[in-house]
């Protein structure tokens, strides 16, 4: 990351700390307070992008993809049926990798 962006998330960083609203304007308030000499473009662009989203929850998900936080979410609330169908999905790929070593194509045949 650039020097800029470094300086605008820290920032933002901090306003969501401090349950502050992210606003451009508080934004490029804290880089000059800290003497960093930045574009009036990238705390515009933070702001916009934060919009509307609560940044600590966005940092307590950094690990959890899309697709995977959705399944356990999903199947909790239908009862379990997601864990189900992961496992069908996982000996579906384990029949994939079978299939492909009946073909012959062994890499000791």
């Amino acid at each position: 990351m650039s020097t800029p962006e470094l300086a605008v998330s820290y920032a933002a960083l901090i306003l969501a700390d401090d349950g502050v609203e992210i606003t451009a304007d508080k934004l490029q308030t804290l880089i000059k307070s800290a003497n960093v000499d930045i574009e009036a473009i990238w705390p515009q662009l933070f702001a916009k992008a934060l919009e509307g989203k609560d940044v600590k929850e966005l940092l307590t998900n950094v690990g959890t993809g899309g697709a995977a936080a959705a399944a356990p979410a999903a199947g909790a609330a239908a009862g379990g049926a997601a864990p189900a169908e992961a496992k069908a999905e996982e000996k579906k790929e384990e029949e994939k990798e079978e299939s492909d070593e009946d073909m012959g194509l062994g890499l000791f045949d």
